[in-house]
């Protein structure tokens, strides 16, 4: 009996997690590989092992045929030769003779060996694979073993993962046998092996980490209706609550700020507003320009367009700090935001009807106005008669109604600045 064979698949097996039947299998595959090495490959082999002994049992098949009819001694036996085994056998019967492993030689079962390494190599990366694919979006943690040109090798304990650098949270450093946490994102299928690839900077991550924190979110009573991240910096998170009595921002925030702090600790002081969502674009960008003040929001469907209204002392906190606030609102969004001041828009209003009427009693259009460089009417009022025949190609008495256009609107609009306004297209979120 071979039981050392017996505990060493068994050992594998434990150790390893590999299925026993597979392990089995690929033994036998390798000594049936070897075999046919070691002699011919047209031989008829078959191998199996006996769990009971622990023995590998080899049985080489040859078809019998009349006698002096041998062609291919590893495939055919004569009959005479095969009734020394078996008087009952036939001509065109299979007889099988069990071959010794021992008789396989040195060279043969050190080929043995190797494929059996292959291939349980192979079966523990497929299983490594198919487990770690089963986990994207699930939060793992490790160990920093090393820096890669990529980024940071990760060792998770069964395999490694990838942490690049365009997933990294910006300004964070590690070192070796630091413990990280992050998101896998992906998995691929590599000759190396599985290649588990991991982000801190991604929005999932955040959601992750929602889900963990708040007992709400994890249970579906408040769902995350999409996040909008400036890794390390800032975050919006839009939620909705499924029941009236549970306040969403509240249960996110935690008593004291408890269950927000823990993901901000965790995201190395990211910042995070939690947006109310809602079906109504106008009360959605409301909210997520928030703590910006809004007067009122012009929406523009066909241009997936939002212009935002804001008293004059507020254009600072709309657009934020380099832009922040309001790019990651567009973000959440998914539409193209225009913040003006109050002042502004008016302006700006006042000017584009200024003009459409002036444009209309010269029967030229208003673009053509633009492409002349008349973007006001103080610009058409300044210049002269012959300037804007060449340039609009209208005749005198079209001049004439211009200019009384212009002298009957010239109280409503006259000293107007060009209007300012700040724009943010962000369509589509992280």
């Amino acid at each position: 009996m071979n039981l050392e064979l017996k505990k060493a698949i068994d050992q594998i097996c434990k150790d390893r997690g590999l299925d026993r039947d597979m392990l089995v299998d690929t033994l036998e595959d390798a000594v049936r590989i070897s075999v046919l090495r070691r002699f011919n490959d047209d031989m008829d082999v078959e191998v199996t092992y006996n769990d009971e002994t622990g023995d590998i049992e080899v049985y080489q098949f040859k078809v019998v045929v009349a006698d002096g009819a041998v062609e291919i001694a590893d495939t055919q036996i004569a009959l005479a030769d095969a009734r020394a085994h078996d008087p009952n056998v036939q001509i065109d019967d299979e007889v099988g003779f069990r071959v010794k492993i021992e008789d396989l030689g040195r060279i043969a079962a050190q080929s043995a060996k190797q494929v059996i390494i292959q291939r349980m190599r192979d079966a523990e990366q497929e299983i490594i694979y198919e487990e770690y694919k089963e986990r994207v979006g699930e939060i793992v943690s490790g160990i920093v073993q090393r820096r890669d040109r990529g980024g940071w090798v990760i060792n998770l304990g069964r395999t490694e993962a990838i942490l690049p650098r365009e997933e990294q949270i910006p300004r964070e450093y590690y070192k070796r046998g630091d413990r990280v946490q992050a998101i896998i994102i992906e998995v691929r299928k590599e000759g190396r092996g599985p290649q588990v690839i991991i982000s801190r900077a991604h929005r999932d991550y955040m959601v992750s980490l929602f889900r963990r924190e708040v007992p709400e979110v994890d249970d579906g009573i408040i769902q995350i209706m999409g996040v909008a991240r400036d890794p390390g910096s800032r975050a919006k998170v839009a939620v909705l609550s499924r029941e009236r009595d549970v306040d969403a921002v509240g249960a996110c925030v935690g008593v004291r700020g408890s269950r927000i702090q823990n993901i901000v600790q965790e995201l190395r002081g990211e910042r995070i507003d939690i947006v109310i969502w809602s079906v109504d674009i106008a009360t959605y960008a409301r909210n997520a320009l928030a703590p910006a003040l809004v007067l009122r929001i012009i929406v523009d469907e066909e241009e997936n367009l939002l212009e935002v209204i804001v008293p004059d002392d507020q254009l600072t906190n709309a657009i934020g700090r380099k832009g922040q606030n309001v790019k990651l609102a567009a973000r959440l969004l998914g539409w193209k935001v225009d913040i003006f001041t109050e002042t502004r828009y008016n302006e700006a209003n006042a000017i584009g009807h200024g003009l459409e009427q002036v444009a209309s009693v010269a029967e030229v259009s208003v673009e053509s106005l633009l492409e002349a460089g008349y973007s006001s009417l103080d610009k058409l009022r300044e210049a002269s008669d012959e300037e804007l025949a060449e340039k609009l190609t209208i005749s005198h008495a079209r001049i004439a109604d211009l200019r009384s256009a212009i002298n009957f609107l010239s109280p409503v609009v006259e000293g107007t600045p060009d209007p300012q306004a700040t724009t943010v297209n962000e369509a589509g979120t992280d």
